[in-house]
């Protein structure tokens, strides 16, 4: 599959030749870094993985990630990671969501393996990358070492790229909005997302980037309301595998100007999302599959837990999952 027009979007040519840079931008709004499925004979569960596309699709969001952190990417092999990307466009496209973006986590610890990343998510009809910082050697990286990195990344990619910055899976690794604002200078660098959690960076990349097409994106569900407060974009945010509508229902009732009920929901949301902090993708997953009726299990050495543990964790989840039901008007498997 060749890579596709989305939300305004034409991908650079599957020849490796950078994406041009001017462009539609990301729309506003939540998007979802979808869970990866696995059959019990641990291969991609192609059937599930295009019916929660689709289920997402249809709740409001503004797009999908495959290989973010929720996705599992390093539990996945490269044909693997390109049959989840694929899966993902195809379901969209016949669900009539041609204009949604699907963007694809590409992040390596070599800069040419991120950039056969970012042209293997193009073949697969991605519409962006979203790269995390390499870390491994952190400690024989300098700032502009990283910098560099991200701008031979941007100059190669036949898509636009997203700054992923996530500390914890990159040994603490935490980019600046100074790095930041100097990476959105670069024509195929068009946002962030900030799972730092620290909105005073939000705000200043927010303010640094104003008028123009970066886009700046909150990490989590739990801090949608503060993001958007200070102009931020929207956010990226595992919780809305489970509750998509409910997340979604914070950004819309914002930008509406109903920001008491916005903040009322924002709570709920933040409550759903501790669960999931705390539980990682695991958690998620376990979600979908008691209140969904799918989900599986996780690639080993990751497990679900059992017995009262798991009880504890999904009853933390239930709140979320009574606010969803009122915002969709419809049942949730129990």
């Amino acid at each position: 599959m060749t890579a596709s027009t989305t939300s305004g979007h034409m991908n650079g040519g599957t020849n490796g030749e950078p994406a041009p840079s001017t462009r539609e931008p990301l729309a506003p709004g939540v998007y979802v870094p979808t869970v990866v499925f696995f059959t019990p004979e641990d291969t991609i569960d192609i059937e599930t993985t295009t019916a929660h596309a689709k289920r997402l699709a249809g709740a409001g969001i503004a797009g999908l990630v495959t290989h973010g952190s929720n996705g599992e990417a390093v539990h996945l092999d490269r044909e693997e990671r390109k049959l989840v990307t694929r899966t993902t466009r195809t379901a969209l496209d016949e669900a009539g969501r041609s204009d949604l973006p699907v963007i694809v986590g590409c992040g390596a610890q070599s800069t040419r393996e991120t950039i056969q990343h970012c042209r293997d998510a193009a073949e697969a009809g991605g519409s962006h990358a979203l790269i995390l910082p390499p870390s491994y050697y952190g400690g024989l990286l300098s700032t502009e070492l990283i910098l560099e990195h991200f701008r031979a990344v941007a100059d190669a990619s036949p898509v636009p790229l997203l700054i992923y910055n996530f500390p914890a899976p990159c040994g603490g690794l935490d980019l600046s909005s100074d790095s930041i604002l100097a990476l959105a200078e670069h024509p195929n660098i068009v946002g962030v997302k900030l799972t730092c959690g620290n909105t005073g960076k939000l705000a200043r990349v927010v303010a640094g980037t104003q008028g123009t097409s970066f886009r700046t994106f909150g990490g989590s569900a739990d801090f949608t309301v503060q993001t958007l407060s200070v102009g931020g974009h929207g956010v990226i945010a595992g919780l809305a595998n489970v509750s998509p509508k409910a997340c979604n229902e914070v950004q819309q009732l914002w930008a509406a100007g109903n920001t008491s009920e916005a903040v009322r929901l924002q709570g709920i949301v933040a409550r759903g999302d501790w669960a999931a902090i705390k539980g990682g993708f695991i958690s998620v997953k376990a979600a979908l599959q008691r209140y969904y009726g799918y989900g599986g299990q996780p690639r080993k050495p990751c497990t679900l837990l059992e017995g009262k543990a798991l009880e504890a964790q999904l009853s933390e989840f239930a709140e979320l999952v009574e606010l969803e039901k009122s915002v969709a008007g419809g049942a949730v498997a129990a």
